[in-house]
């Protein structure tokens, strides 16, 4: 008998017709002889719509209070789901984060899970039930709730699979797997029967929505055997491990995207110790997240440097940026916003020259301009205007060898968390 951790973002129990097509799912995995673990999402926009909600009560609300609210999302769906299945006649018993013994750090909207207690989720298994846990979410010390952030549910699947050392922990989502890129944009992307947990996190880190970086990190570290199918077929998904088989051939596994960077040049530098960690010290104690930095060559005892944040931090970046100028005196800032980053993701290219190369002639051979650059062993990544990303994108997946002969399944929009 296997243990088996399955988790259904939002889309897939968006409806009472998907919830029940959900619990016919685990229904049938239960059949077959497994011991099940259900991780659920808040249904469909109902995290939206209370967010919406607050503000319009409170445009900032406390953070703690927000907790509250949005955990109360997952708990609708647990208990809904908990319902169909016994309506269907299976047992089964719903669990908030806490109740299932999961503990996190005393932080709202973005906690980590420090520990898990699953002696009441082994209690509900032997008494034959179907454990359905609300993701997302998690409860301090000192019994405070708490909520992990995007991904959120994600993180709790593979937490939890961990913790109760379960024989594989089953992500579904509305596509069929992990593709070589976004099968919206590129119709003939190719599904992957293997990714390694690496090139996966890469991928996720760089903007590819169907697994969460920090769910990712998780299950690389307690080697969780992670696999991505979808809520719709049967088809087989696609596995996430240590080490993946390499196709012949290809050097490039995947290319993801993020349609949301800014870019911030900071010119006449003082070319002195201690000026770039005093800046950029000052924009990590904002809790501001710096991507690529990039600096020029020094003239007159002056530098000029450039950085990427996110899209939605551009302003907040530069208010910190003038709020040091008189410890780092500079000349002036500049900023360009509504730009992408576009990366190309495989392990296989350490040991290929000329990866980099193909990319920059990829993108320039439909007229696009290369703004910024960064690389790593196993990815690289250019900042172009948004306008051209389609077409680099298509362009960077037939230069690479990714297109399939047919069009794959597109579903519908990739569930948050």
């Amino acid at each position: 008998m296997s243990l088996v951790v399955m988790k259904f973002g939002g889309s897939s129990v968006g409806t009472t017709e998907r919830m029940q097509r959900v619990a016919q799912r685990i229904i049938e995995k239960k059949e077959a002889g497994n011991k099940v673990v259900i991780v659920v999402s808040a249904m469909g926009d109902t995290t939206d719509d209370l967010i919406d909600q607050s503000k319009l009560l409170n445009p900032n609300p406390p953070a703690r209070e927000m907790d509250m609210l949005l955990t109360t999302g997952e708990q609708i769906s647990v208990a809904l789901l908990s319902m169909t299945i016994h309506g269907l006649g299976h047992q089964a018993v719903s669990l908030t984060g806490w109740q299932a013994g999961i503990r996190t750090e005393d932080v709202h909207a973005k906690a980590r899970i420090t520990d898990i207690k699953p002696e009441r989720i082994f209690k509900a298994l032997e008494e034959g039930n179907i454990v359905i846990v609300a993701g997302f979410q998690g409860m301090t010390e000192d019994g405070e709730i708490t909520t992990l952030g995007r991904g959120g549910s994600d993180t709790t699947a593979v937490a939890l699979a961990a913790a109760v050392k379960a024989d594989v922990c089953e992500i579904y989502t509305d596509v069929d797997g992990i593709y070589s890129t976004d099968p919206r944009v590129v119709k003939n992307a190719r599904k992957l029967d293997e990714i390694s947990y690496d090139e996966m996190l890469e991928l996720a880190h760089l903007g590819a929505a169907v697994l969460h970086p920090r769910a990712v990190e998780y299950a690389k570290h307690n080697n969780v055997k992670l696999v991505v199918r979808s809520s719709f077929t049967h088809n087989e998904g696609t596995s996430v491990k240590e080490e993946a088989v390499m196709e012949q051939g290809v050097v490039v596994r995947g290319i993801a995207f993020d349609k949301n960077v800014a870019r911030i040049s900071v010119l006449g530098v003082e070319d002195v110790p201690g000026v770039l960690a005093g800046m950029f010290g000052a924009l990590a104690e904002s809790g501001i997240d710096v991507d690529i930095i990039v600096q020029s060559g020094v003239q007159g005892g002056k530098a000029d440097f450039s950085f990427t944040v996110s899209g939605d931090d551009r302003e907040r970046a530069i208010a910190v940026i003038e709020s040091i100028r008189s410890k780092v005196p500079y000349l002036e800032t500049t900023s360009e916003a509504n730009l992408v980053k576009v990366s190309i993701v495989g392990a296989g290219m350490v040991s290929n020259p000329g990866v980099a190369a193909t990319m920059f002639k990829a993108i320039s051979s439909i007229g696009v301009s290369i703004k910024m650059v960064s690389t790593s062993e196993i990815k690289v990544s250019c900042v172009i205007d948004s306008e051209p990303l389609g077409d680099v994108v298509r362009a960077l997946h037939t230069a690479y060898g990714l297109d399939t002969a047919e069009q794959v399944f597109v579903g519908g929009p990739q569930d948050r968390r």
